[in-house]
């Protein structure tokens, strides 16, 4: 019985492991051998429609909320697709998760970033949960503390300002000004924060129970066993639980794998429009090197032609200066003739050969 058990495990995995509906949005089947238990088959939290399944939970979102932020609150409802409108923008804000405290002292989102998401739309979406909370032009009070938490899996698509490449998993952005010092002075507890799942980041040593939930993602996500889970965190477990493929409904299932398929749509489309501009990038350069061309002959024509003009310009100089010189000469010859002087005398004094004042008294 027990090594029946072994080869119909085996089949199992190997057809899940072939079978695209199933594997796009679950970890393959495992069985292990060694400790003789059914390693359970859990959703990819990667996927929006897992994610929100998961993070929607009264018990997940405030043990999350502890864990990052370490306060206890308590929800009421927790909304997904939320959506605000920026009216001095015309814009439609739409946040995956929301939630506000019962006790509305605290506004909090959840978001996880898309491939057409980037920093400064993040950003955006924060500070809409702060504006969004002045009614009128008189009171610029922000009541409720806002928090933020946002979950990226794939590696960054922003930088530092030098250029440099973000390597950081968890980063924190909080709206308190600081001394010349560079002290805080705490003026409020607004604060969002990143978390990057992305395995390509595991280099900053986290607070456990931060790096519990990277662990739970990463699990999801790379299929990787040896990722350990902390089923002493009740919430941690409880998402186990919740996507758990046995327990989730058939109708969750079906959006899970339409999204799991919209998701490799969007990544080809990305990778696709990714190649189409680096073609298009090429094309624009050899066009504009076409086009710095045509200047630079253009420029080669004007220069010789600026060439011949000067030259020309130089030629009519010389002849207008001989013209002006011959003028004087005659000038000058016609005034020692209205003297008295002979042809013979002036070519003397003016030391020009004869036949030259004979010449110019003919012009």
């Amino acid at each position: 019985m027990y090594w029946l058990l072994h080869i119909a495990c085996l089949k199992l995995s190997v057809w899940l492991e072939s079978t695209p509906t199933v594997s796009n949005y679950v970890i393959v089947f495992r069985y292990n051998f060694g400790a003789d238990k059914i390693i359970p088959m859990l959703a990819s939290l990667d996927n929006q429609v897992v994610f929100k399944h998961a993070f929607t939970n009264k018990t997940v979102f405030e043990r999350l909320i502890k864990d990052f932020y370490n306060i206890d609150i308590k929800v009421n409802k927790i909304e997904t697709e939320k959506k605000f409108m920026i009216k001095t923008a015309q814009v439609d804000i739409t946040l995956d998760i929301y939630a506000e405290t019962t006790d509305r002292r605290f506004v909090i989102e959840i978001q996880k970033i898309q491939y057409d998401y980037n920093f400064d739309r993040f950003l955006n979406y924060f500070i809409t949960l702060l504006t969004e909370q002045q009614k009128t032009y008189k009171d610029y009070k922000i009541k409720k503390t806002v928090l933020g938490i946002a979950v990226l899996t794939r590696p960054y698509r922003f930088t530092k300002l030098t250029g440099e490449p973000i390597l950081d998993n968890y980063m924190v952005i909080d709206f308190n000004p600081r001394d010349i010092n560079d002290k805080l002075i705490k003026l409020n507890e607004h604060e969002l924060k990143f978390i990057n799942t992305n395995k390509k980041y595991n280099t900053n040593k986290l607070p456990s129970q931060i790096q519990d939930w990277i662990n739970l993602f990463q699990r999801t996500i790379y299929k990787k066993e040896s990722i350990k889970l902390n089923f002493n965190n009740k919430a941690i477990k409880k998402v186990s639980e919740l996507i758990n493929v046995d327990n989730i409904a058939p109708a969750t299932l079906e959006k899970i794998k339409k999204e799991s398929g919209r998701k490799k749509v969007l990544v080809l489309e990305y990778k696709a429009g990714k190649e189409k501009g680096i073609i298009q990038e090429m094309e624009n350069s050899k066009k504009i090197l076409k086009q710095a061309e045509a200047r630079e002959k253009q420029a080669e024509a004007r220069e010789k032609q600026a060439e011949k003009e000067k030259k020309q310009a130089e030629e009519e100089k010389k002849q207008a200066e001989a013209r002006e010189k011959q003028a004087m000469l005659k000038a000058e010859i016609y005034k020692l003739l209205f003297q008295g002087k002979s042809k013979e005398e002036i070519s003397r004094n003016l030391e020009i050969k004869l036949s030259y004042v004979e010449q110019i008294l003919t012009i």
